[in-house]
């Protein structure tokens, strides 16, 4: 505005640059400012809007108000602006109507037809390449004011009306019928239809923020290897990216009522690895069993939620999570809990007791800082600094390893600051250690590794961009599910190339470097298994650290003292306490320095058998003994059921095709014995009124489960 009321064009045009620059750049990080903006009014086509009327007020003041490009800009800018309606018309038409009602991974639904998508340069941030059209005409007109040439102005505004026909007119075609998906009632037609083919056994239900995928990705391969026909059933769409590979069979559902007139009749054990509002939806169905497994063990008080007494039943890793919900009192019962073990806990290596590198690295995992202000939830306000800070200041040096919480950040801006400085701080020290004569020295000797195993890490995430791609080679939702099929040999070569890339990893920087990970790879047990010890919180973090056996530190953020510390947590009756100060540190860097110094190791042998159960039978075969004893208690209620009904035939699942993942027989018949017993199951009207007033209490923290 200063700019065109001076007026001065070439100032005019470098301020215009950088508020496209800008526009450009907030929208590539995702800028929480871009939201504020919508907000208040000044979303993405004002502010273009802004830009060409600030043009115009340029012309004005340029006295070429009664030229011929004054009018062709005031022209070009309103038939532009005018055609932005059916352009989003367009897209979002194309958007809806290749929308399905589920998201599948490894389903087979070749009863419809799914076509292919439009390019994804059509639909990708389609508004923002729409209204971007608008630079030749801003230019060629800018040029001209400067220059005089009005014939620059007249092609850049003929351009950008050209170039906005165009992408209109490369959008029409998508909108056929021929280029849509299948009408809602097709698709779940051809869902139903695969699930009776299918006849699934065993689901894991899972829903949540995009924050929580790791939650249901835990359990992907304990899915895998579970007895029966597995399938994993998901609501929120947004989460199916970020699924991680697997050969289960998945089925995301967004909308309740579908999922709730979903054929689920084979189901017989439903379980739930988080309590959220929408478990609801199938915890009414009384066909199968329901079982709360969770995401981890931990002492938190999420770990006793009132909120499992809806389930059949409560699985936990060993005899602490039985003590624990008779510790808190919630109402479970004892007999509804059953000890299965940790089958995700196989990956983390025992320790040998000794260090695996010349100097011993101890791996930092602060917990997020949970939904409240309690100083208890995680070390990272109070003792994250200090922490970080004595490690570094050790008298032998170590290596840190920084690995915060996915969420860490997202309610708390104090947390979000703290972690910004530790990360700092070690991206400081790494490079004041790089400095060093000695480890300046070591850096020349790895250098010729470390650059093979860059490269090696280039060359694996190559290939593995290619086995996604013919594996997830959709340009939507819609089309992945067509193509996102089980593929044996590919799935074996994908986690062959993961294995290989998590050691180049390792081997890719040195033994002495700091380093702070984040993002899906590696993986927390990955850093595990790096480490020496660990530092941590109250979490099930550290519950699974202790499958390592290695030395392990507790930080007691809420100072509520080491005795009362260790009474109150399970967990951290083996560990180092340690004070905000963190001065404690000394202890647990002796214990892995010198086995002789480690008075703790015999504590966390008994520990690990207290919180995680024996090491026989395997973690996998109590969770399919579990898995077994609880169908058979769904098939014999079923049974009932149906005898109470007038004697109906009751077709029970093949067990042994069960195991083999073959599914035979016909379809049960107990759907209709659990409608009967139980009217709501079906769905209907009621039935989605009930079922949308109980999540709200569920949501709200009311009991809305009887």
């Amino acid at each position: 505005m200063l700019a065109a009321l001076i007026p001065n064009v070439w100032f005019f045009a470098a301020a215009t640059a950088v508020t496209y620059a800008a526009d450009w750049y907030l929208h590539q990080r995702g800028s929480y400012l871009v939201n504020r903006l919508n907000k208040v009014r000044a979303g993405l086509p004002i502010r273009f809007l802004l830009r060409q009327l600030m043009l115009i007020l340029l012309l004005a003041r340029l006295d070429l108000a009664e030229d011929p490009l004054f009018y062709a800009a005031v022209a070009t800018f309103l038939l532009f602006y005018g055609l932005q309606a059916p352009h989003g018309a367009l897209t979002t038409l194309i958007r809806l109507r290749r929308t399905m009602p589920v998201v599948t991974r490894n389903v087979d639904l070749h009863a419809v037809r799914i076509p292919d998508a439009p390019p994804g340069t059509l639909l990708r941030r389609s508004a923002e390449k729409m209204l971007h059209l608008d630079i030749p005409a801003v230019a060629g007109i800018l040029i001209a004011a400067g220059t005089g040439e009005d014939i620059v102005g007249f092609v850049g505004a003929a351009l950008t009306l050209v170039l906005a026909l165009a992408y209109l007119a490369a959008l029409v075609p998508y909108i056929r019928r021929g280029r849509l998906v299948p009408p809602a009632a097709a698709v779940l037609k051809a869902v139903d239809t695969w699930l009776r083919e299918y006849q699934p056994t065993v689901v894991l239900y899972f829903s949540g923020s995009n924050e929580s995928a790791y939650q249901g990705n835990m359990w992907l391969e304990t899915m895998a290897r579970v007895e029966g026909r597995p399938l994993i059933i998901m609501r929120e769409r947004g989460l199916v990216p970020q699924l991680s590979e697997t050969s289960v069979p998945v089925l995301c559902i967004p909308a309740g009522t579908h999922l709730m007139n979903l054929d689920l009749s084979t189901v017989r054990v439903c379980l739930y690895p988080a309590n959220v509002g929408k478990n609801i939806h199938i915890l009414r169905v009384p066909t199968m069993k329901h079982v709360f497994i969770g995401h981890g063990d931990s002492d938190k008080l999420a770990s006793v939620n009132p909120y499992s007494k809806v389930y059949d039943e409560v699985w936990t890793a060993g005899r602490a999570g039985r003590d624990r919900y008779a510790l808190a009192d919630v109402g479970i019962r004892d007999e509804d809990i059953v000890e299965v073990g940790r089958p995700q806990l196989e990956p983390i290596l025992s320790w040998t007791g000794a260090v695996k590198n010349p100097i011993p690295t101890v791996l930092y995992a602060p917990t997020w800082e949970g939904w409240d202000d309690n100083p208890g939830n995680t070390s990272l306000l109070l003792a994250g600094e200090n922490i970080v800070r004595r490690l570094l200041a050790a008298d032998d040096p170590v290596r840190i390893i920084y690995k915060p919480h996915p969420f860490t950040g997202i309610r708390s801006g104090k947390a979000k600051a703290v972690d910004a400085r530790i990360r700092g701080m070690l991206g400081k020290a790494a490079a004041e250690r790089a400095a060093e004569p000695r480890w300046a020295k070591e850096a020349e000797r790895a250098a010729a590794a470390q650059s093979a195993a860059k490269a090696e890490l280039v060359r694996i995430d190559s290939r593995l961009a290619e086995l996604a791609a013919v594996g997830h080679s959709g340009g939507d939702e819609s089309e992945e599910s067509r193509v996102s099929l089980a593929d044996p040999a590919r799935e074996a070569e994908t986690a062959q190339l993961r294995a290989a890339w998590n050691d180049a990893y390792w081997r890719s920087f040195g033994w002495w470097e700091h380093r702070t990970v984040t993002g899906a790879q590696p993986k927390l047990y990955d850093c595990f298994n790096e480490s020496d010890a660990m530092v941590s919180d109250i979490s099930s973090v550290v519950s699974d650290f202790i499958a390592s056996g290695k030395p392990y530190a507790v930080t007691d953020s809420a100072a509520l003292g080491a005795e009362e510390f260790k009474r109150q947590n399970t967990a951290v009756r083996a560990a180092v306490i340690l004070s905000n100060s963190a001065e404690e540190l000394d202890e647990l860097l002796a214990a892995v320095a010198d086995p002789a110094a480690d008075a703790l190791a015999e504590a966390r042998r008994e520990l690990k058998t207290y919180l995680l159960g024996p090491d026989e039978p395997t973690s996998m075969e109590q969770f399919n003994a579990a898995v077994r004893a609880l169908t058979a208690k769904a098939e014999a209620r079923n049974a009932g059921v149906a005898q109470r009904l007038g004697d109906q035939p009751v077709a029970v699942p093949d067990r042994e095709a069960a195991s083999s993942g073959v599914g035979t027989g016909e379809p049960e018949v107990l759907a209709e014995a659990g409608a009967a017993a139980d009217p709501d199951a079906v769905g209907g009207a009621e039935a989605q009124v009930e079922a949308a007033a109980a999540e709200t209490a569920v949501t709200e923290g009311t009991s809305a489960v009887r």
